[in-house]
């Protein structure tokens, strides 16, 4: 595991959520969700150790937190926050360029590789058109792609976001969770992003971080979804053009989170599967030969084993 949460209590004078036991991979994108003051923010400056854990170690990359200067969590972990000072005389171009000021004095003038690093990232947020613009008159989602896009500068393997689809209309939100989720898969970059909209979840991440009750619930998303009834309102986005579905026969609920996943992870034709649902089993049909698994974590590496 790229970040490894082992045994951590976390919080200020009292335990805001206790015995975390989690971690994740260089590659994989994490929703963090959970109810206003259970913690969530708490946890991702723990992360970066600006809050000391109350019991326990973070680790990332096998090293402890704790040993990490300023300047290495910078280069280890880059955050975008939902309130960011927007600066007033900063060009779209400036504002990313900051990102690579972190290995430099900030008087010094860039690379042109680096230059050259900032308008590719430019180009992969679609803000070609607005690299002039000075910030303070950019709309909601662009200023949020703008603020991304200085995470992205940064190059480092870990990306955390908190809230960072708030203020921002349902387009704007798929719009950025989907470069956000393709970055993550092309560059093999670890993210994390916080959200009140477990929806998001079923579409954009990999594995679920939700707090409840001071404990932290973690796993594939559709296996963390299934097991809180509170968390689950059917909604299904089509992100994925490519994808061609197989045979589902399913409860409507269990197949849409069949199908979430499906889409997710697999770029392809599935039609030649065949999937059903039989008594908190899923029984996969491939070639008159069948497979059954007991999770969807099960049912990932059993495609990615058959087909």
């Amino acid at each position: 595991m790229h970040l490894h949460i082992k045994q951590a209590n976390i919080g200020y004078t009292k335990t805001l959520i206790s015995n975390i036991n989690t971690g994740l991979n260089l590659g994989e994108v994490c929703l963090l969700i959970g109810n206003n003051g259970v913690g969530k923010t708490t946890l991702i400056k723990s992360i970066l150790h600006q809050i000391p854990l109350l019991n326990g170690e973070i680790l990332i990359n096998g090293k402890n937190v704790k040993e990490f200067s300023v300047k290495e969590i910078a280069e280890q972990v880059s955050i975008v926050f939902s309130k960011s000072i927007i600066p007033q005389n900063y060009t779209v171009e400036d504002l990313i360029s900051l990102g690579k000021y972190i290995y430099y004095p900030f008087y010094f003038e860039l690379k042109k590789q680096d230059r050259n690093e900032v308008l590719h990232i430019i180009e992969e947020l679609d803000l070609l058109q607005y690299k002039n613009t000075l910030v303070k008159n950019l709309s909601d989602g662009n200023l949020q792609k703008a603020f991304i896009g200085r995470a992205l500068a940064q190059n480092s393997p870990i990306i955390i976001l908190d809230e960072p689809t708030t203020h921002l209309d349902e387009k704007n939100k798929i719009v950025i969770l989907k470069t956000l989720r393709r970055l993550a898969k092309e560059q093999n970059k670890l993210l994390l992003f916080s959200s009140h909209d477990w929806r998001l979840a079923k579409e954009f991440a990999d594995k679920i971080w939700y707090v409840k009750d001071s404990h932290l619930y973690s796993g594939i998303v559709e296996d963390v979804l299934l097991q809180h009834d509170e968390l689950t309102n059917p909604s299904l986005f089509q992100i994925n053009e490519k994808f061609v579905s197989p045979t589902i026969i399913a409860p409507d609920f269990y197949k849409e989170m069949l199908y979430s996943l499906l889409q997710k992870n697999f770029q392809k034709d599935l039609s030649d599967l065949k999937f059903e649902f039989k008594i908190n089993i899923w029984e996969i049909s491939l070639n008159n030969k069948s497979h059954n698994c007991e999770s969807f974590e099960e049912i990932l590496k059993t495609i990615q084993n058959i087909h």
